[in-house]
């Protein structure tokens, strides 16, 4: 159940953080007019190509955590309900 919650967190945050970092590269490739400065033709395909596998890889992580988080939610629920639907035990 803890695990659920743990991995959660971390795809979570781990997305968001990959999401940040390759828009943060983006915007300081750029120039002071807009466009994006690359040292050849080269390195613009490839770096955009690592770009967008890394933008689907965080949209990946974000909605796994998600889904981690609502399992994890979901489990507490059904043991919330257990407790209290279980009658007391008489000798």
């Amino acid at each position: 159940m803890i695990a659920s919650l743990v991995i959660g967190i971390l795809f979570l945050v781990g997305g968001l953080v990959l999401r940040y970092w390759i828009n943060r590269r983006k915007f300081y490739r750029r120039s002071p007019m807009g466009a994006e400065g690359f040292s050849s033709y080269e390195s613009s395909v490839f770096i955009k190509l690592l770009e967008r596998i890394g933008k689907w890889i965080a949209y990946a992580m974000i909605i796994f955590g998600l889904l981690a988080l609502w399992a994890y939610s979901r489990e507490k629920k059904e043991k919330e309900k257990e407790t209290i639907e279980q009658p007391v035990q008489r000798k």
